[in-house]
């Protein structure tokens, strides 16, 4: 795993919720146009592979950039971990389906589960960006 494999990890995942929001918003049944449900699956897919290992990926960019202290960290890896885990749970159980309406997307969006992992990305992807010092503007009397 590369430093930069947790913030890959994170942009794909947005980036599939992103385009399960479209998705859902279409009104579609799940059998209307085999290229909208062949591309809902692939996103599926796409977030499935994303979340899995996770959290193995976090812990080693936690490693990698020697972030202290390392208690913290670790134990945050454990909630990560947790919902990365019920998050794959739901995608594999909407993937199992053999239609994929745009409702059954809705609701997959709903999930408690889904929107705590995407919370957690953002705050591990804002942790793991480099941090910039910024000078303070001098005060002048």
């Amino acid at each position: 795993m590369t430093p930069d494999d947790i913030s890959a990890r994170c942009a794909t995942i947005e980036e599939c919720y992103e385009f399960f929001l479209a998705y859902a918003g279409q009104g579609l049944n799940g059998d209307e146009g085999s290229h909208s449900s062949g591309e809902v699956r692939n996103f599926l897919r796409r977030a499935a592979e994303a979340l899995s290992g996770l959290a193995e990926a976090y812990a080693a960019a936690v490693k990698e950039r020697n972030l202290q202290p390392a208690e913290p960290y670790n134990a945050y890896m454990t909630v990560l971990d947790a919902d990365a885990r019920a998050s794959l749970a739901a995608i594999q159980l909407v993937l199992a389906q053999a239609t994929i309406s745009s409702q059954l997307i809705d609701n997959l969006n709903a999930s408690i589960h889904l929107r705590a992992l995407l919370t957690d990305l953002f705050l591990v992807d804002e942790i793991m960006k480099p941090q910039r010092i910024q000078a303070k503007p001098a005060i002048t009397a």
